[in-house]
């Protein structure tokens, strides 16, 4: 077993022969196994043990036997406690998770003061059927498939090759105890409740499920590189930019379903919400979707992308009186100086608003000059306009108001500049 654990750490690239790993060691049948195996195999380690403060004695049990167990194996150790029922309520999350983000936000710090190679754990193959099996029930993309890594995020797994019955067995080959968390053993955790009902029942159908699913993960993981560059070619013919899709390439694309998941994967979206906006491109303009961080408008033939809590910032712009008209466009605006009587000040458009065109007589409502203008939903949101007193004298970026043009009897010019334009 050790020879297959020693194969798998070289042939995946997890562990380097120099350099410090840290091992995540609770005192639990597999993280000993894995604290002796690396100790083994010549690797410098040092042990971390968390006290998540949950079980009373039995958790300073199990942190008494990891002392005594590093004690006796010469194995320099470090343990941290945590107070962690209170985190959890702070931060509004189960005390599972509490636990995990205590555990390796703690890890991380140790791995930087020590300048360590990298975090080894205890995941085996049969925490890689279960992680699956989570994934799937939870619902999942190809990469949820593909469970757990050998190595991600400096977190290093070398047991992943074998289950957790062979380390049972190479604990009773050198006669080596270890603690039992009487929390395994209850049904609240989802994951629980795999491996307490959900494998067994699985096993009695297939009793090589915990190899099978294993596999699967494996052949997943190496099909994910040659996933992504397709997906990543496709998105190309596509891609605007970052915040943008062109819909009319997408139409034509056998694969819109996936590339809109891939391109919204980390946004939020939920998998009948990516669905329904690709059943929706060939649909009417104008629909927006929201997740809790972002929201996706189609826009004529643009899909487009915005986060929930970035408001588009204020345009800086530049006050100056001059003598003429030097340059033209959307981003600059001249105004007769003697019928400015008020400061110009700036604000979002509002309902209700209106100016008179540049060139026209009569008024026009805001809104109306933006759709005229195919601006989107999102920019009319966002769009500034620059009042004199109560009077809309420039639709920033658009069109000034005819009632303060400069005209052929001005005498002093004002001109407004968005800055960097």
């Amino acid at each position: 077993m050790k020879e297959r654990i020693r194969k798998y750490i070289l042939t995946n690239q997890i562990l380097c022969q120099k350099g410090l790993v840290l091992v995540g060691v609770s005192g639990g049948a597999d993280s000993v196994a894995l604290l002796l195996i690396l100790k083994e195999l010549g690797y410098q380690i040092q042990a971390l043990h968390c006290n998540f403060r949950l079980r009373g004695e039995e958790s300073d049990r199990d942190e008494r036997f990891v002392f005594n167990l590093c004690e006796k194996n010469n194995i320099p150790l470090l343990t941290k406690h945590f107070d962690t029922k209170d985190y959890a309520v702070k931060n509004n999350i189960s005390i599972e998770m509490a636990a995990r983000e205590l555990r390796y936000n703690w890890f991380y710090e140790v791995l930087t003061e020590k300048n360590a190679q990298c975090i080894a754990v205890a995941h085996h193959k049969n925490d890689q059927a279960e992680t699956i099996l989570l994934n799937l029930i939870r619902g999942t993309g190809i990469r949820g498939l593909a469970g757990m890594h050998p190595l991600r995020n400096k977190i290093a797994r070398p047991l992943l090759c074998i289950t957790r019955q062979d380390v049972l067995s190479y604990l009773n080959l050198i006669g080596q105890e270890y603690v039992t968390d009487s929390t395994n053993l209850e049904r609240d955790a989802t994951r629980n409740k795999i491996r307490l009902d959900i494998l067994p029942r699985l096993t009695a159908i297939n009793p090589n499920i915990i190899n099978t699913l294993s596999d699967t993960c494996s052949i997943m993981m190496t099909s994910i590189p040659l996933y992504e560059q397709a997906v990543q070619e496709e998105l190309k013919q596509v891609k605007v930019n970052d915040a943008e899709l062109n819909i009319r390439p997408l139409l034509e694309s056998k694969n819109s379903a996936v590339i809109i998941y891939e391109w919204l994967k980390d946004k939020g979206f939920t998998y009948s919400q990516n669905a329904e906006i690709a059943e929706s491109l060939g649909s009417t303009s104008g629909k927006i979707w929201e997740s809790k961080t972002h929201r996706l408008l189609k826009d004529r033939n643009r899909l487009i992308l915005q986060e929930n809590d970035k408001e588009a910032l204020m345009p800086q712009i530049i006050q100056e009186e001059v003598d003429h008209i030097s340059e033209t466009g959307p981003n600059i605006a001249y105004f007769d100086k003697e019928k400015i009587i008020s400061p110009i000040t700036y604000r979002r458009a509002r309902e209700g608003d209106w100016f008179i065109p540049f060139g026209m007589k009569g008024k026009k409502l805001i809104s109306d000059y933006l759709t005229d203008v195919k601006a989107t939903r999102f920019e009319k949101e966002s769009q500034v306009l620059a009042l004199c007193g109560e009077d809309i004298i420039w639709v920033v970026g658009h069109r000034s108001d005819n009632r303060y043009k400069v005209d052929k009897n001005t005498r002093r010019i004002i001109m407004l500049k968005i800055k960097n334009v």
